[in-house]
């Protein structure tokens, strides 16, 4: 990222990162040793870079935003029980549990709690992104997970 990237990046997050309950998902762990903020920011700035690259103009609120709280569920998914019903696992059901605590703590817009809930598809296949901004997320959660789980091996 150009200086006036990062700024502008930082412009539109800061009064997300510097929330209390925002700085608590630094208390989990997402994939291998990456803290589930690191792993949000990192989804952020793929996402910003996936549509800087590919030439999507898409807005970039929206985009930053859901990105940053995509993963927005504060709770450790590693301690739960393996025995809940398919469905009911932590890959089913965060994303409407960041979604709510993100309407909770920011009265997000609808794009972007469309951008949180469709994060896990084709995983959740009910939550089919449709909007640029949800599918860049998706397709860059899918990408730092991967990066986060393959470097921890």
């Amino acid at each position: 990222m150009t200086k006036s990237e990062d700024r502008e990046f930082e412009e539109i997050l800061n009064k997300y990162l510097e929330h209390p309950e925002v700085k608590k998902m630094s208390e989990y762990c997402a994939h291998g040793n990456v803290s589930v903020l690191n792993h949000s920011i990192a989804v952020a700035r793929c996402a910003y870079d996936l549509n800087r690259k590919l030439k999507v103009n898409a807005d970039l609120d929206t985009l930053l935003v859901g990105a940053l709280l995509h993963d927005f569920y504060l709770y450790d998914w590693h301690d739960a029980s393996i025995r809940v019903p398919l469905f009911k696992m932590h890959g089913f059901t965060h994303p409407e549990k960041a979604r709510e605590n993100a309407v909770r703590y920011f009265d997000v817009d609808d794009r972007v709690q469309e951008v949180i809930r469709c994060h896990m598809w084709p995983l959740t296949l009910r939550s089919v992104p449709k909007h640029k901004e949800a599918m860049l997320v998706c397709m860059a959660d899918k990408m730092v997970a991967l990066k986060e789980t393959i470097h921890d091996r």
